[in-house]
């Protein structure tokens, strides 16, 4: 049970990084593999606003999550736009070079070392039987969860939410209904770069560590848990990075520390040969 609750808490932020993956996915069939590094910049951001200001966690996570979603758009603007009637591996070239491009920028102004990252208050410890769960394991999955269900009203409940799902399922027919495709992508980058710049700031309280390097292995394993999940399904993305997380840390507890990389990508490998469509995701014969 430790371990499931360690794994649900890991998998928590796998399927935040995971859910901007699958949107801009479903919205542009693009796979932003600079996301990892919206993820590492929130967590500096974070950073740099906790140590300058004493603010508590809801105002260094908002602000962590405003500074990401601008990063996003920016990218968008500069790295995709431009390729957006390009073959896709123009633009998936581009997305590589970006995510090298922000690595090294962060690397050269923040330096190699790695940051401490004090979480803002004190963490009280739960006891229940042998069960042992503190303050701050419980706010993150209570924070991924209010994240996810507020994700969930916006893309269901709101118009801005049904222009999403309007582009996604076809965006010429959606500007000739009037819908600004290009507000709508943006607009898509930057909740998807929201939620990295949440998972980076909880992460990086949680590990107690921030550093320029620290997107490439959780942004390559949020989109394994998109893949897992059934890549453009955002219920998909969450239940692939709940799955992702526990049996990340399963696989821990029961064999060696060293194989936790190799967990993730030999899941991802079974799900390409077994269900390549993902968990919740359709196959094409299905769709027919």
């Amino acid at each position: 049970m430790q371990q499931i609750v360690n794994g649900l808490t890991l998998g928590s932020a796998y399927a935040l990084i995971a859910l901007g993956y699958t949107m801009v996915y479903g919205v542009l069939r693009l796979i932003n593999f600079a996301h990892g590094e919206i993820y590492m910049i929130g967590a500096f951001i974070g950073l740099i606003v906790g140590q300058s200001c004493e603010l508590p966690f809801s105002l260094i996570l908002a602000i962590a999550m405003a500074g990401s979603s601008v990063c996003g758009v920016v990218l968008e603007g500069i790295a995709y736009r431009p390729l957006r009637d390009a073959p896709r591996l123009a633009a998936l070239i581009s997305a590589i070079g970006m995510s090298i491009f922000l690595e090294n920028l962060a690397l050269v102004i923040m330096g190699p070392q790695t940051r401490a990252f004090l979480i803002p208050f004190e963490v009280k410890q739960f006891r229940v039987g042998t069960l042992c769960v503190n303050s701050f394991d419980l706010l993150i999955l209570v924070t991924c969860v209010v994240l996810m269900i507020g994700l969930y009203l916006l893309v269901h409940r709101t118009k801005i939410g049904k222009a999403m799902r309007a582009v996604a399922q076809d965006k010429d027919t959606a500007r000739l209904m009037g819908i600004d495709v290009n507000h709508v992508i943006r607009v898509t980058f930057a909740v998807g770069s929201a939620l990295a710049g949440a998972a980076g700031v909880l992460v990086g309280m949680n590990f107690n560590a921030v550093d320029p390097t620290m997107g490439t292995m959780p942004g390559l394993k949020g989109f394994v848990a998109a893949v897992l999940g059934g890549i453009g399904n955002i219920p998909g993305a969450v239940a692939g990075g709940v799955v992702l997380g526990v049996a990340e840390v399963m696989g821990v507890a029961l064999l060696r520390s060293e194989w936790r990389d190799a967990i993730a990508f030999a899941i991802l490998a079974i799900v390409l040969l077994v269900k390549p469509s993902g968990i919740l995701g359709e196959n094409l014969q299905e769709k027919v």
